[in-house]
């Protein structure tokens, strides 16, 4: 009995020191070697079929306009000066190109996590591990991640949903805080007519950025309604590649009794591979009862993010 003991306490001893007793990884479906998730579901027959999607020629910008001063999760924030180079005390660029030229470069210091973002796998995990059995301490270099980063992210076309949960409520904008459940989006799904296949993104109108953003930041940076953890779960099993809201968070904050705050983002980045889009501008599909169309996202490729700022474009 004390052999028996004895090793069951070092197996404890083991999965407690290397994480896994607390948080157990999942090989990806994709493979050991995986690093790109659920993009691993676009695919040709996927975006024929989303072009099939575009018939009045309409566009639509998904990224909100990003200001300097605007509200961010703590400590982020965005900065831009714009210059003049080599244009001083009355230098001009004639010297260098021939020719009167005046010009303006800019220079920006910022987080990619704000505004309008994705979010890349590498972005949040549980106890130091992530997405398909990744350490952070093996990836998550101070020079950029050696794994899971955005740069490798393929160009995301697909067919987009919308689930307008505003609409569904009856409110021009949810309240701060207001959970949506699992149940709440399967009864606005059927209600709205939406179906979702795999390789799909689903982007959440909740109509909180249009009503707060402006009128009271401090509200929209400080909490905001979304998802439940069971709710993510329930949206990770459509198989989408990404799932996106109008709000800087998604999951609600804060969250309702007993879910875990953020939890969502453990649900779909870590344990699914799903994208997570935030901030996304839904108010004009919401208001043309847009909830199909073609989304086309070419993120910046900067070798080593975690997040990268983005303007996903909805066709119809």
């Amino acid at each position: 009995h004390m052999m028996l003991i004895k090793s069951l306490l070092a197996v404890v001893f083991a999965l407690v020191a290397t994480g896994t007793w607390a948080e157990e990884c999942k090989t990806s479906p994709w493979g050991a070697d995986d690093q790109i998730g659920a993009a691993n579901r676009l695919s040709s027959a996927n975006v024929l079929a989303a072009a099939n999607l575009i018939k009045k020629g309409e566009t639509h910008p998904l990224g909100i306009v990003i200001e300097t001063g605007m509200p961010a999760y703590p400590p982020r924030y965005t900065q831009l000066q714009v210059v003049q180079p080599n244009q001083q005390f009355g230098k001009t660029m004639a010297p260098a190109v021939g020719w009167d030229a005046s010009a303006n470069d800019d220079v920006v210091q910022m987080w990619l996590g704000t505004g309008p973002q994705l979010d890349g796998l590498g972005h949040m995990g549980e106890a130091g591990l992530f997405y398909n059995c990744n350490r952070g301490e093996d990836f998550a270099e101070i020079t950029g991640l050696t794994r899971l980063d955005t740069s490798q992210v393929p160009p995301i076309v697909a067919r987009g949903v919308l689930i307008d949960m505003a609409k569904h409520l009856g409110v021009a904008s949810l309240d701060a805080g207001q959970p949506i459940t699992s149940k709440q989006l399967k009864a606005a799904m059927a209600a709205q007519n939406i179906t979702v296949g795999s390789g799909d993104v689903i982007l959440i109108h909740t109509g909180y950025t249009d009503a707060t953003l402006k009128s009271n930041p401090e509200l929209w940076g400080s909490t905001i309604p979304g998802i439940t953890n069971e709710a993510a779960v329930f949206l990770a099993a459509f198989e989408p590649v990404a799932v996106g809201a109008d709000t800087w968070g998604l999951g609600a904050v804060p969250p309702i009794e007993g879910d875990r705050v953020f939890y969502d983002h453990i649900v779909l980045l870590k344990d699914n591979g799903v994208y997570i889009l935030e901030t996304m501008n839904t108010g004009r599909l919401a208001r043309e009862s847009v909830s199909e169309f073609m989304f086309v996202l070419g993120q910046a490729r900067l070798k080593g993010a975690v997040q990268m700022i983005i303007n996903p474009v909805a066709m119809w």
